[in-house]
């Protein structure tokens, strides 16, 4: 038979004497161990299979982090890249030099953190005393027609580079890089004539302009200081850390990634390689970078060319600086005329299962260069340790935050939060970003009533306010029951209709509600006709649990003849369609009651799903559900008679309210469960199953002799 639940079983009461602190103050040691790190301790499987991917150093190991936004995949990543490079080597500038052989084609030369910009400071002072000494230098060598001084000046300044540069002693590219540039100088500078008209000046202006100094200035693509890496610039932001770069680019596009060519105007005459600008991918080489999977498929103009060009990059593992931002063929040849740039990056994708799982047929050979897989968890298994995690970690927010700490039992107050929103007993969500704005909103209250400490009034207080905010269509159709609009009945008995109860999810709020589910039974062979189906305001789901009803009433009334019925089911002023199969008993229970014309206690509203046995099948939206109808019930009067009854193998999902549980304990409302048909007819109806069964065998042979004898007679000769 149905079980009433005691009011200690409609939801999860955590002890606060398993904690060893009464506010969370306490729990800030020397050792200052950061949000994430608790976190990480909820997400354990993800963690070793993060850093296991994050320390393989050879090419093709990218990582793919899967899970539900607010889980901490973003946050607990990047934590985890910052934590692997510190182990790692510290990265390369990357420089873009002018190539001295009349092709156009840059030079990139990746070298130790922190030479490019000495670099590009010593040639700088080069470019300028090489400005200020032209003159001279064009007139010293008219006059002793010779380039003595010119070459003297070059060596000179070149010396001081190496001097101000001493890494240019031991790289031979730089060291020819050098003797090419004193070649290219002497070169342009012997080849200059005096003007023939005596207007020196004039024919110097070729030489005194951006267009000749600017081939002796360095690019520096990509920068990092000494001994720190800049990891993440311009969308990605910034943060300094030892060890190789991490950077994460929250708003991706092909400029962000790949780079570009700065445009130039019609009167620049800045050389095209000082044009050049990294993305992203460059300034993580040697790291990780960490995007988006979502951030990427949004960009419905760039999403694909975006996948295919980082499929490239994947399968090639070199880059080249396009100019991404025309499709002009301006500058096209010095595009074209550009060097592949090796890069070494270890991607960390973000993603949702959803997406991941649907794009995985299209762009396999892409998800095959991701062949370590992060699941975050969307919930994980309620123990001491977890709770001590979960304290630990809102005690680091709250320093992070700088808000008041919670107590003992505030902390209590949200792990119980955290249980009603996996809808579970025995797990707890790992839904980190709800938990802190809860946490935000709880101190919020606190500072409200000017307390020092978050106490469990001020956690209960914001659920409520949350609820208050987002209740106004559940209290418009609550109001409508009320006001006699939608026909809901909560006293008396009626035969042939029954309370089922429906989950109405608004993204932003959920909340439940009761219809009424009514049935007619006569003479037929159309077996069970839902009138929502008939006319397609029903979905597949909902069509499956109306099937499995008829195979079970097959089951019981027509294993000899032929189930002489016609039943019609509808659910009662239900305009927006019908889906799922959590009112598959309440129908049920409505037929039988029609068939066998017994009354149904309208108090009790039923949820439940059915399989073919007649057991009954857990229902999700419980807790919803039974809020919606409690408040129903309460706002058009409790009489001690109206309750719910639930699956049993629902149990363990109660995460009740405060006001249900006193409810129950008050005896003014119930809650019951039910393992299979007979328990449930028993409970809504007082009768047992076969007595129930029998009234229908008897009004089914009735159905069947009225078929009989309405049959049309066959006359032969």
């Amino acid at each position: 038979m149905s079980q009433l639940i005691t009011p200690q079983q409609l939801t999860l009461n955590i002890s606060a004497r398993q904690f060893n602190f009464s506010d969370t103050s306490e729990l800030i040691g020397a050792e200052n161990i950061s949000a994430q790190q608790q976190a990480w301790v909820a997400q354990s499987e993800a963690k070793k299979a993060a850093e296991f991917g994050l320390n393989i150093q050879q090419a093709g190991f990218n990582l793919l982090a899967l899970g539900e936004a607010g889980t901490g995949r973003t946050t607990l990543m990047l934590s985890a890249m910052h934590e692997a490079a510190a182990k790692q080597v510290a990265p390369c500038d990357l420089i873009a030099l002018y190539l001295f052989d009349g092709n156009g084609r840059p030079l990139f030369l990746k070298l130790p953190a922190g030479i490019g910009t000495q670099l590009k400071q010593a040639l700088e002072q080069f470019v300028r005393h090489l400005a200020k000494e032209l003159t001279n230098l064009l007139e010293a060598r008219v006059q002793d027609n010779a380039s003595t001084s010119i070459q003297t000046f070059l060596t000179s300044q070149v010396a001081l580079i190496k001097t101000n540069v001493p890494h240019l002693e031991t790289d031979k590219a730089l060291t020819l890089y050098f003797e090419l540039l004193q070649k290219d100088v002497l070169a342009f500078l012997e080849a200059w004539q005096p003007s023939a008209s005596g207007d020196g000046d004039n024919n110097l202006e070729a030489l005194l302009s951006e267009s000749f100094f600017g081939r002796y200035r360095v690019n520096v693509l990509v920068e990092h200081n000494l001994g720190a890496c800049l990891a993440g610039q311009s969308q990605a932001g910034s943060m300094a850390t030892q060890g190789a770069p991490v950077i994460y680019d929250n708003d991706p596009s092909l400029q962000s990634l790949f780079g570009g060519i700065e445009s130039a105007g019609d009167s620049s005459t800045t050389p095209e390689f000082m044009r050049l600008r990294a993305g992203n991918l460059l300034r993580a080489d040697g790291g990780t970078l960490l995007l988006n999977l979502r951030d990427i498929l949004a960009d419905e103009a760039n999403g694909s060319q975006l996948l295919e060009k980082l499929h490239r990059f994947l399968r090639n593992g070199t880059l080249q600086i396009e100019d991404l931002s025309s499709s002009s063929s301006q500058g096209g040849s010095f595009v074209s005329a550009q060097a592949a740039i090796p890069v070494s990056v270890k991607l960390v994708l973000v993603a949702t299962r959803e997406d991941y799982y649907l794009l995985i047929d299209e762009k396999y050979d892409f998800f095959s260069y991701f062949p370590i897989k992060i699941e975050f968890a969307e919930k994980v298994k309620a123990s001491a340790e977890n709770y001590a995690a979960y304290a630990a970690f809102i005690a680091q927010k709250c320093q992070q935050f700088n808000c008041s700490h919670f107590t003992v039992d505030a902390v209590v107050g949200l792990l119980q939060a955290m249980h009603r929103l996996e809808e579970d007993q025995t797990r707890i969500s790992t839904q980190f970003a709800v938990l802190e704005k809860l946490m935000l909103e709880s101190a919020a209250a606190a500072n409200l009533r000017g307390a020092n400490l978050v106490g469990i009034e001020d956690v209960k207080a914001a659920i409520n306010r949350k609820y208050a905010r987002h209740s106004y269509i559940e209290a418009h159709m609550r109001d409508s029951i009320v006001d006699n609009e939608l026909m809901i009945t909560v006293q008396g008995e009626t035969i042939g209709q029954i309370n089922g109860l429906t989950h109405i999810d608004l993204a932003d709020a959920s909340f439940g509600s009761p219809v009424r589910i009514s049935a007619n039974c006569y003479a037929g062979r159309l077996d069970v006709l839902t009138i929502d189906r008939e006319v397609a305001m029903s979905g597949p789901t909902h069509d499956k649990g109306v099937m499995i009803l008829q195979s079970w009433l097959h089951t019981n009334f027509a294993q000899f003849n032929p189930l002489n019925l016609t039943a019609s089911l509808v659910f009662e002023q239900e305009y927006n369609g019908v889906e799922g199969d959590s009112a598959s008993c309440a129908e049920l229970f409505a037929v039988l009651s029609a068939l066998a014309q017994l009354p149904i206690k309208q108090g009790v509203a039923v949820t439940g799903a059915l399989n073919q046995h007649g057991e009954v099948l857990p229902v999700g939206g419980l807790n919803e559900k039974i809020e919606g109808y409690f408040r129903v019930c309460k706002d058009i009067g409790l009489d001690g008679k109206q309750g719910v009854l639930i699956p049993k193998r629902n149990m363990r999902h109660l995460m009740l309210s405060d006001e249900v549980v006193d409810a129950v304990t008050s005896g003014q409302f119930h809650i019951a469960t039910m393992n299979n048909v007979a328990e449930g007819i028993l409970h809504i109806t007082g009768h047992e199953l076969d007595e129930v069964n029998r009234l229908a065998e008897a009004r089914l042979s009735a159905f069947k002799k009225t078929l009989e004898t309405n049959l049309p007679k066959i006359f032969t000769k």
